[in-house]
């Protein structure tokens, strides 16, 4: 998927959700389906439960992750003694 292609997808309206990324056409933020993947629901699960989604909607929330990751650095957190 293209930076086109996911811009098709994801759009920001500080109308919806207060700005955050959601998938065009809805009221899911990008958030909340990273969550869901992050939780072990798989795309198929996704697609099931939210009609009208798209495979391209899940991965242009993926993309969207990972173009907003690219350029934050990260400081290295010291390990707890848990």
């Amino acid at each position: 998927m293209t930076e086109k292609e996911m811009h098709k997808h994801i759009v920001v309206d500080h109308d919806i959700l207060v700005g955050k990324p959601v998938i065009r056409g809805t009221r899911l933020a990008v958030e909340f389906i990273l969550g869901l993947l992050a939780k072990g629901a798989t795309s198929d699960d996704i697609l099931n439960d939210y009609e009208g989604l798209t495979k391209e909607d899940i991965q242009a929330c993926l993309l969207f992750a990972t173009r907003t990751l690219e350029d934050i650095e990260f400081t290295p957190l010291a390990p707890t003694n848990e």
